[in-house]
């Protein structure tokens, strides 16, 4: 009986997610309508990087090969590499013509801020205050490469927008002029696209569509870019920000402590008064490689138990519910056939139906086969150890590790 109770009661969550959780499975959102300014703004793209010197040959040239019309630089925030990133960033634009590039560093992240924000606070400060100086001496552009200084505060406003993208980003040529012509259309304040990840490997096909299916279950990207929507995320990789919004927001300082900085810098911008917009990639691409399982793993445990608050509560209530909406139905259906009972049978076998209807639009999207879809429970039971694992390493004190560094919980520091 406990088992029929729950097959009905999981085929009621997706009947409940399928039609009334924003169509979070519909993988058609994209860049809103946008025509080209009448004036192009000045951007400054910021990447911050630790340890990239295996991705960077790979995003980092597309980024000097952006075709924009307006005033464009990239700062290369290099967060304390040990593989010589820094160098390599600078050889790169030396052999590759095209937007200016300016390599600095921060050094180590002070008590109370993760090494990505305050690499991004670095290179916001160093932009505004290039900005300023450049302009007031009539130059356009800062030099190639200057010598790292601290981030003091910012002299001036610095460019209109910023670009805040990982250094596992590859972008296409237009990529930056069609971001800005959406912001500049649609008067929004952030704009961010989902970088369309890596899947090459059986790992990789397997657990990546999942991850961003996962996403978009949890903040659905219609939902997200309603006007005064109460939800609010954005994908790090790629952040095109208003700078007049991050200044009304305080980012990243407001931000200074998170470990899913996207999702916090969304709700700041929000919270702010901003409008944001949050969509799939078509022409930006993450280059980074997740070959095996432990990779994977690694990825999702390191901030799992974060994107729950650190509380035990809603790690049970989450564990509850994975198992309910996707183990259950397999279950069901197999116990039902098992033992001749129909309607359990019915109920579960028709929940993983909706279940793998549902993802075959993100499988579609990734280019991986639709014989994927009815696998879906076992990926979920993967996120769920995943998660499990993620709260286990932070009560041993190694939760939100990454590349050498261990974060805090918010308020610990």
């Amino acid at each position: 009986m406990g088992l029929l109770i729950a097959a009905y009661a999981s085929l009621a969550a997706w009947l409940w997610l399928t039609l009334a959780q924003g169509m979070f499975w519909r993988t058609d959102v994209r860049l809103p309508p946008r025509s080209a300014p009448a004036r192009w703004p000045s951007v400054a793209i910021i990447v911050p990087a630790r340890d990239e010197a295996e991705v960077l040959p790979l995003s980092l040239p597309s980024l000097l090969a952006q075709d924009y019309p307006g005033e464009a630089g990239i700062v290369l925030v290099d967060d304390g590499s040990g593989d010589g990133t820094g160098a390599l960033a600078a050889r790169l634009a030396a052999e590759q013509p095209g937007l200016p590039l300016t390599v600095v560093s921060p050094g180590d992240p002070p008590p109370g801020w993760t090494g990505k924000l305050w690499a991004v606070r670095h290179g916001i400060a160093h932009v505004r205050t290039a900005h300023t100086r450049a302009h007031v001496n009539g130059h356009a552009h800062e030099p190639a490469h200057e010598p790292a200084h601290a981030p003091g505060t910012p002299e001036g406003p610095g460019p209109e927008f910023l670009l805040l993208t990982d250094a596992d980003i590859a972008h296409e040529p237009d990529s930056l002029r069609e971001l800005v012509a959406a912001a500049t259309s649609a008067d929004l304040d952030l704009v961010s696209q989902m970088a369309r990840l890596r899947v090459v490997s059986p790992w990789e096909r397997l657990v990546v569509p999942a991850f961003v299916y996962f996403f978009a279950q949890l903040y659905p990207f219609r939902r997200i870019n309603r006007p005064g929507a109460r939800t609010s995320a954005a994908a790090g990789g790629c952040v095109l920000l208003r700078t007049e919004a991050a200044v009304r927001a305080g980012i990243p300082d407001s931000i200074r402590q998170a470990v899913i900085d996207d999702v916090a810098l969304a709700r700041a911008v929000r919270r702010a008064g901003g409008r944001i917009w949050l969509g799939l990639a078509e022409r930006v691409d993450s280059v980074r490689p997740y070959s095996g399982l432990g990779d994977l793993w690694r990825m999702v445990s390191r901030s799992a138990y974060a994107q729950l608050r650190h509380r035990p509560v809603l790690l049970a209530g989450t564990v509850a519910g994975l198992v309910l909406v996707y183990l259950v139905p397999p279950a069901a259906l197999c116990a039902g056939l098992a033992a001749g009972r129909p309607a359990m049978a019915w109920a579960g076998g028709t929940a993983w139906l909706l279940m793998a209807a549902t993802y075959l639009p993100m499988l579609r999207y990734y280019r991986q086969s639709p014989l994927l879809a009815p696998l879906l429970p076992l990926t979920a039971l993967l996120y769920l150890l995943m998660t499990v694992d993620s709260a286990v390493q932070h009560y041993r004190g190694r939760g939100a590790a990454w590349k050498g560094r261990t974060y805090a919980r918010p308020g610990d520091v």
